[in-house]
């Protein structure tokens, strides 16, 4: 079994979109083998998007995660940082594909409702860093 990490982000608690995000993620037969609901430190959402320190959007990036409750997850399954990845469709809403969860629910490219680990060592550090997992 893969493990993949996956956050709602503030904006998916902010508009009630946690169940239906979850059932997709469940419809796809993943299971979500750990969750927490909570507003992140930012020190921890600066480490979670450390790769991103230098750029301009950075700041915002940080205030916009910690603006509010996040739902994180530890989600596993054949192929889970693909199958979740396909699932989410293209960061900005606008380019995503109709049936993925930002083509169908996704407004805007700042605010855009999920994360999710985009390869396997990014899921490991990822799920290490919100669930202690080795």
């Amino acid at each position: 079994m893969d493990k993949t990490f996956i956050m709602l982000k503030p904006d998916a608690v902010r508009r009630k979109l946690a169940g239906e995000i979850i059932g997709r993620i469940e419809a796809k037969n993943l299971s979500i083998t750990n969750m927490e609901m909570g507003v992140l430190p930012r020190p921890r959402a600066e480490e979670h998007y450390g790769e991103h320190s230098d750029k301009p959007f950075f700041g915002e990036l940080v205030d916009f995660i910690t603006s509010g409750p996040v739902l994180r997850m530890q989600v596993e399954g054949p192929k889970a940082v693909e199958v979740m990845r396909t699932l989410m469709g293209a960061t900005d809403p606008a380019a995503s594909a109709p049936g993925t969860i930002r083509g169908d629910l996704g407004i805007e490219i700042t605010e855009n409702l999920i994360h999710g680990s985009d390869s396997s060592l990014s899921a490991e550090r990822e799920l290490s860093l919100f669930f202690g997992n080795d």
